[in-house]
């Protein structure tokens, strides 16, 4: 059985005229769900808080929200894109395959 792809997701709580919102939070389990149900067990999806203690770190000059896939920044301060996520999955896998 191979290692799934790991994918992880870091933002941070955003304050507005409302309040707070963790609209990173939502959209990284909806991508979550997006993911598993096209991967199954071949992904693991995390999200992290930049403010918890257990966040990975950011590399220099990356923005929130910044992807990371298997460690490789896949964006950083763009919007979190489920097609741009399975491709570069896809090829991980593809590789694991060869």
């Amino acid at each position: 059985m191979i290692k799934p792809v790991l994918v992880q997701i870091i933002g941070a709580p955003v304050a507005c005229k409302d309040g707070i919102k963790d609209s990173w939070r939502e959209v990284a389990r909806w991508a979550e769900g997006q993911l598993t149900a096209h991967f199954g067990n071949d992904v693991q999806v995390k999200y992290y808080d930049l403010f918890e203690a257990n966040c990975p770190s950011m590399p220099v000059g990356s923005q929130l929200p910044l992807v990371l896939v298997n460690s490789e920044v896949v964006s950083s301060g763009e919007k979190i894109s489920i097609p741009v996520i399975r491709g570069k999955i896809a090829i991980l896998l593809e590789k694991e395959i060869v």
